[in-house]
C-alpha cells in the first residue's frame, strides 16, 4: 500500500509563505537556512492531514482556514527569528 499521498496541510502553508514572503526579502541566506526555518516553524503547528487539497478546502470553514494560515505565518516568522540566531552557530553548513 503506498501512503505517499498522505500529507500535513500546514506544510503547503509553511513553504508558501517561506517561498512567497521570506525567500525574497533574504536574498543573501543558503537553501539550508529556509529549510530549518521550514522544519522548525512545523515543529511548532500541528498536524492536519489530508489527502488532497480539495479535502481541506471543502471541509474547512474559511475562518478556521484563516486562522491555519495565520497560525503558519506566525510560526515562520518565529523560527526565522530563532534560525537567525542559531543558524551555523556550530559552523555545521560550512
Amino acid at each position: 500500500m503506498d501512503f505517499s499521498g498522505i500529507h500535513n496541510y500546514y506544510e503547503h502553508l509553511v513553504t508558501d509563505y517561506i517561498h512567497t514572503s521570506v525567500i525574497p526579502n533574504m536574498p543573501d541566506k543558503p537553501a539550508d537556512f529556509f529549510l530549518d526555518v521550514a522544519c522548525y516553524a512545523l515543529s511548532r503547528l500541528p498536524s492536519r492531514y489530508m489527502r488532497h487539497e480539495i479535502d481541506m478546502v471543502f471541509y474547512l470553514e474559511e475562518s478556521v482556514r484563516a486562522d491555519m494560515v495565520e497560525d503558519a505565518h506566525k510560526a515562520v516568522d518565529i523560527a526565522v527569528e530563532y534560525i537567525k540566531v542559531n543558524f551555523n552557530k556550530n559552523e555545521r553548513y560550512e
